[in-house]
């Protein structure tokens, strides 16, 4: 697949995951573990999807334990906990659990690795208090509340370490990760947006969106996209061509130039956005 047909199937999906909020809350099949699962593959040295079809969870091997990125929910957390034991690794491992919003497809097993692993769960200070009200889409068991991350703030665990930087929108308080990944030894920057979908209301939420990825735009040093739905970054077409890769083969996942193509059209769709939301106040 060329760089090209990834780019355009990554705006095509971009649009279609942020023009319609029933594309990842209405789905019934979305539900269904046995729909959803996906056998977890390796993506870097550090790194490993153990995620479902359609909402992803990652993995990442540090020295001193992992870091989980999201939980995935109900039954699906599920695959999540098979997933590592299938690379191979140990869910007791797990050291902390990265929460990049507070919607039930992200947050909702972050409770079940409190309880049964042990797990310190990390979210922004908004997130945390989006644990106290009422669900926006549907019921999930709460978890404890345990470390607050900030903007610039950092997580070391080991040799590895951890940059959040809050990116509000979809929700008051989406964090996103900076980290490094390795091919063979051979480090890459990558950043985990997390909140992508404009499927919430209001001026003010999509001004905050827009500062966000504006905020993502300056930093220029991003080579890896690790999108916390899988067709955010085309995950699935990307594996394929990593399964065969030929010596002296660039990594399918290091891409730049499609990353920052995929930014500037949320930046479109956002910016579309708030002039329909203004148009009607007047």
């Amino acid at each position: 697949m060329s760089r090209l047909r990834i780019q355009g199937l990554l705006l095509s999906l971009s649009l279609a995951f942020c023009l319609n909020p029933a594309f990842a809350q209405e789905l019934s099949e979305n539900d269904d573990p046995s729909i959803q699962r996906v056998a977890p593959f390796q993506v870097f040295d550090n790194l490993y999807y153990v995620g479902a079809k359609w909402v992803a969870a990652w993995v990442l091997e540090t020295d001193q334990g992992l870091i989980l990125f999201d939980t995935l929910y109900g039954d699906l957390t599920d695959i999540a906990i098979d997933g590592i034991r299938e690379l191979g690794m140990d869910p007791n491992d797990i050291r902390y659990v990265v929460v990049t919003h507070a919607h039930y497809d992200h947050i909702g097993g972050a409770k079940r690795m409190q309880d049964e692993f042990g797990a310190v769960v990390l979210m922004t200070e908004e997130d945390w208090a989006m644990v106290e009200e009422d669900p926006i889409y549907r019921e999930y068991p709460k978890p404890r509340r345990h470390l607050v991350a900030t903007n610039n703030g950092t997580l070391n665990l080991g040799r590895t370490g951890l940059r959040f930087v809050k990116t509000p929108g979809h929700t008051p308080g989406v964090l996103s990760t900076r980290f490094t990944v390795y091919d063979k030894g051979f480090p890459f920057q990558a950043i985990m947006f997390g909140g992508v979908g404009l499927n919430f209301e209001g001026v003010e939420r999509t001004e905050m969106y827009i500062d966000s990825v504006k905020r993502l735009q300056r930093m220029g040093d991003i080579e890896v996209n690790i999108p916390n739905h899988a067709d955010s970054g085309d995950v699935f077409a990307r594996y394929e061509m990593l399964k065969t890769r030929k010596d002296g083969d660039p990594h399918p996942f290091v891409d730049p130039e499609t990353y920052t193509a995929w930014l500037d059209q949320l930046l479109i769709n956002a910016e579309a956005k708030l002039l329909q939301e203004q148009a009607a106040l007047n």
